[in-house]
């Protein structure tokens, strides 16, 4: 019960900000516009049909349900479009590991679920997450992901090659032609690309995951740091559907803490 009265206070105190934006621009605020970057399968991406689907856009659309605002999604093509954000093309980036240096300039609600970084290559390479092992190869990343800007940090300054593709799709096929000899990437979505496929199978997680500071370990949500009453009621909802049960509902489906299988 308190935490229900919590929430109700939250959403009124959200409405008041959107009446408040109402006097001064004539136009109220009825909605959370999410920015999200469509090319992370299983998290964000188009289906067939065209429609943005995944499990943050699943979780995106439950946490509007919970505050009764309509959920605007605004499709990017840089996860980390900070400029974009400080300007209100849009109120939050959705899916988003934070980090120190992403808190310097944003704030982020409570973590959505956690996240594990791994290398993946061939089962016979002998490879490992380190500079000494990599030295001289090619480890494919995602444009504007976090893996990126720690590979481009830390490896690629000790010899490591670091190859950005914009699409995990591209990079698979890179991987699977030998252009790149492994990838860091996330557990899921490497293993829903690949891991779990019948080409895959030549394939692993090598070494042991991949832990600093500047990869993070979960993924959240981040905000403009003066929307504070946004920031608490997204907390508030995200609390809510983890009580009601609807959270587990939407997250199993995606299997984040499963091993990769064999197809």
């Amino acid at each position: 019960m308190v935490l229900i009265r919590t929430c109700v206070v939250l959403l009124l105190l959200l409405m008041f900000g959107a009446v408040a934006a109402a006097a001064a621009n004539d136009q109220p605020r009825r909605e959370i516009r999410f920015a999200v970057a469509a090319q992370f399968p299983p998290f964000q991406s188009r289906n067939q049909q065209g429609q943005l689907a995944g499990l943050n856009i699943e979780l995106g659309n439950a946490l509007c349900i919970q505050l009764n605002v309509r959920c605007t999604w605004v499709d990017q093509i840089l996860v980390e479009n900070f400029p974009a954000l400080e300007a209100r093309q849009f109120d939050a980036i959705m899916g988003m590991a934070p980090t120190s240096k992403r808190r310097q300039r944003v704030s982020f609600t409570n973590d959505l679920y956690p996240i594990t970084t791994r290398l993946v290559a061939r089962k016979t390479s002998g490879l490992k997450p380190s500079t000494r092992s990599l030295k001289g190869k090619r480890v494919g990343v995602l444009v504007g992901s976090n893996r990126e800007a720690f590979a481009l940090s830390k490896w690629a300054p000790r010899g490591v090659i670091v190859k950005a593709f914009w699409r995990n799709d591209e990079l698979i096929r890179s991987l699977l032609a030998g252009d790149i000899d492994a990838t860091l990437q996330g557990t899921v979505e490497i293993r829903e690309a690949l891991l779990d496929t019948a080409e895959g199978q030549v394939f692993d997680f090598l070494g042991p995951a991949v832990t600093t500071e500047l990869l993070g370990n979960g993924v959240a949500i981040a905000l403009r740091k003066p929307d504070t009453a946004l920031r608490s009621a997204l907390n508030c909802a995200l609390e809510q559907l983890m009580q009601s049960g609807e959270y587990q509902r939407i997250v199993l489906p995606y299997r984040l803490d499963a091993p990769p299988s064999s197809p």
